[in-house]
């Protein structure tokens, strides 16, 4: 109903914002990363309605990518707007999205409210419908993390040499998909790897 608010932040509270606009203060709710990233003064919030029997709250988001990872957050059966903003006051958007890619159920348990039940549903439900989606294509280099993570090559062997030496799936798939190249064998990839690891 409401795409964006644009106007004045005002007030900042522990998980809410208030945004004025046109003499109407908006309370928004939004997520510990983009509480601290914002300043007073003129800001654009992209936001979420959600209206339930008892209650019509506004959720805020940075961009519009973001708004769209909530939404599907969401989607998935026991994810609610207030567990999808407590997964993205603990994740940024791209690690939540490596994280359903790479299937790294332990990362996605960092969430308020995010059993591993839910993290295992969100990535059934989710994995295929991010790594289709266009608007996630140029996310952290989204299709270099889906080719890396799914591969059965030299850069899927030295992601599972990296989870067995006690990376999470997750932060193995990023490492791989920054330094791998066709050609690299997987003792190159792995060396490669455990040196952006290091850094």
């Amino acid at each position: 109903m409401i795409n964006y608010i644009k106007g004045r932040l005002t007030y900042k509270g522990s998980d809410f914002i208030v945004v004025e606009n046109n003499g109407i203060g908006y309370k928004i709710f939004v997520s510990k990363n983009i509480l601290a990233s914002l300043g007073y003064g003129e800001v654009q919030i992209y936001t979420y309605m959600n209206v339930s029997e008892n209650d019509i709250s506004l959720y805020g988001f940075s961009t519009s990518e973001e708004l769209n990872l909530f939404f599907k957050l969401i989607t998935v059966s026991g994810v609610g707007p207030k567990s999808a903003i407590g997964l993205l006051s603990t994740l940024s958007p791209s690690d939540i999205i490596f994280a359903i890619i790479s299937e790294d159920v332990k990362a996605l348990l960092a969430g308020q409210g995010i059993g591993k039940k839910t993290a295992q549903r969100i990535i059934l439900e989710l994995k295929d419908k991010i790594s289709g989606d266009s608007a996630f294509a140029n996310t952290s280099a989204a299709s270099d993390i889906v080719s890396a993570a799914s591969s059965a090559g030299e850069a899927g062997d030295a992601i599972e040499a990296l989870t067995a030496l006690g990376f999470t799936r997750s932060e193995a798939t990023k490492a791989v998909s920054a330094v791998y190249t066709s050609g690299m064998t997987t003792e190159e990839t792995l060396k490669a790897s455990l040196k952006a690891l290091s850094k």
